[in-house]
């Protein structure tokens, strides 16, 4: 049988392969349809009719004649898939109880390439994350993502590690912030924000405070809220902000009326004040240009009279993807796809391509097998029988959904463009093997999960 020479056994989970495999394919498509042009068919057919498209037996020939020519990024990108495979091949044959005895020697050998990075890398569009083996590009910040799953959940499954306890929370917190803040010092803030997934899995562990959590979320609304306060009427907001705040956090946790807890009450309502009065002048002195200009496109509806190339991407991207209306140009026949008005088309903005083509339904096709996933790896996170395997699995779902949130909410205006991957969909060989690692660990932890109890 294949599936027992992949090491496929009968406990996998099949629709998360399925849902994999789909995504996969669907987003090599994509990426295809983001580098055709007219001319490439019209080379290889005399009768090509660009009004009418590309035949069925027209596009499986073109396709294999593509195969040929590696400029192409459909064509790396396939060569990527194959080798996903050999991955998905090794990963689905190793003892399953390996990731968690080599965890930190995963973890370990991360760090270091981000460190070697660092050092040897030479910049690409403005940051170090890549480096240069054989002619290929690796990005270590896409394996890292793993690592420090991995890391994380070998960490919290240690007796010694009590999640009420402030110590074992700061070396939880200790082991995403390292790699964090590495792939920040290479100027790679975006990759870098995907790591706040793990605040999820550190919540739902128990380790996170609720207060900490939604304080998270808080401080974002209010770096966010007065960027786009221009009129000298808006700034009553520095005042009744602070007031609404001050008062949530007196109804969500002041229990009683200690003095103590009242003195808690006050100093984070000062600390809210300050830090709401202070977002503007942090936001002209320690963000990067483009990261401003990032931000501003979000806020300042004035921001598209000022001519930035960020802006224009955007809409570029609102265009391409409210063009396709419901049912889409259809497949090869997106102009602005074809074009390339919309920058970095097979990668960052992905969602583009599909938006124009396959219009409103093929978006909610792309999100609906998202969904499904999200929601099966919940359930079989749920199911596991050993607490290292489940975090392992939150995790999982957690680094999967904030990109896939982030990206699309790039793509439709909703997120600041930071520039990461949409998750088996995008262009890029560390993306996928990276995403498939992430996957397919926990797939091979879950198809044993009736033999995880055997250890304890």
């Amino acid at each position: 049988m294949v599936t027992r020479n992949i090491g496929l056994r009968s406990g996998t989970d099949g629709l998360a392969v399925l849902l994999y495999t789909t995504l996969v394919i669907f987003g090599w498509m994509n990426i295809f349809a983001s580098v055709f042009e007219n001319s490439m068919a019209e080379a290889y057919f005399n009768d090509f009719n660009a009004s009418q498209g590309l035949t069925v037996t027209q596009f499986v020939q073109m396709i294999g004649y593509s195969l040929s020519d590696f400029s192409l990024s459909s064509t790396r990108q396939l060569i990527w898939i194959g080798a996903s495979l050999l991955i998905i091949i090794v990963i689905m044959n190793l003892d399953y109880r390996s990731y968690e005895m080599f965890a930190y020697l995963f973890y370990g050998g991360i760090i270091l390439s981000l460190l070697i990075v660092m050092v040897f890398a030479r910049e690409i569009n403005g940051a170090r994350s890549w480096i240069e083996v054989a002619g290929f590009r690796l990005q270590p910040s896409e394996f890292a993502k793993f690592a420090t799953a991995l890391a994380l959940a070998r960490y919290m499954t240690m007796p010694q590690f009590k999640s009420k306890q402030l110590m074992p929370r700061l070396i939880a917190g200790l082991i995403v912030v390292i790699p964090a803040g590495l792939i920040i010092l290479q100027h790679d803030v975006g990759s870098a924000l995907v790591f706040g997934a793990f605040a999820l899995v550190l919540y739902r562990e128990n380790a996170l405070p609720t207060w900490i959590l939604l304080g998270g979320f808080l401080a974002l609304a209010l770096f966010i809220i007065p960027l786009s306060l221009q009129r000298e009427e808006d700034m009553v907001y520095y005042l009744y902000v602070p007031i609404l705040s001050i008062t949530l956090f007196i109804i969500l946790f002041m229990r009683d009326k200690s003095p103590s807890k009242v003195g808690a009450i006050l100093l984070i309502g000062l600390a809210i004040c300050l830090y709401t009065w202070s977002v503007r002048s942090i936001f002209d002195n320690f963000l990067e240009p483009h990261q401003k200009n990032r931000i501003l496109i979000l806020v300042d509806p004035d921001i598209d009279e000022k001519g930035l190339k960020e802006r224009y991407n955007l809409n570029q991207s609102l265009i391409a993807i409210g063009s396709g209306g419901f049912w889409g140009k259809g497949y090869l026949e997106g102009t602005q796809t074809e074009l390339g008005y919309v920058p970095e088309q097979s990668t960052d903005f992905i969602f583009c391509t599909v938006g124009e083509e396959h219009g409103w339904k093929g978006s909610l096709f792309i999100i609906a097998l998202f969904m499904a996933l999200f929601y099966r790896l919940i359930v079989m996170a749920e199911r596991q029988k050993d607490k290292f395997a489940r975090i392992y699995g939150y995790a999982v779902a957690s680094v999967i959904f904030v990109h896939f949130a982030i990206n699309i909410g790039m793509a439709i205006g909703l997120f600041p463009v930071i520039g990461i991957p949409l998750p088996f969909i995008s262009y890029g060989g560390s993306s996928l093997w990276g995403f498939t690692i992430l996957l397919f660990i926990f797939i091979k932890l879950d198809a044993n999960r009736d033999r995880q109890m055997e250890r304890h």
